[in-house]
């Protein structure tokens, strides 16, 4: 899971309980506005101890584990393929 997947979920999930950004980071004694920029993906830092405290909140929780090998993404098949015609490849 990257950023963007779990500041979705953790939007999704406080929506589901009925809770605004204002209600939920004064319940855990933060800004708004990082809250905000976690839902969105667009946070520059956040401590892993205020995501644990977010997800405790909700009822979610946070699991370590390997990644799954992802398909790959246009622009990697693009780069490949672009490679294999220079003969780097």
């Amino acid at each position: 899971m990257d950023i963007n997947e779990l500041g979705s979920t953790i939007r999704d999930t406080r929506k589901e309980r009925q809770m605004t950004q204002a209600e939920l980071s004064e319940l855990l004694g933060m800004s708004r506005a990082t809250l905000s920029a976690l839902e969105n993906g667009t946070v520059s830092e956040l401590g892993i101890r205020k995501v644990i405290a977010i997800c405790s909140v909700l009822g979610l929780e946070l699991i370590a584990q390997p990644q799954t090998r992802k398909r790959p993404t246009l622009h990697t098949l693009v780069s490949e393929a672009e490679q294999l015609k220079r003969g780097e490849g």
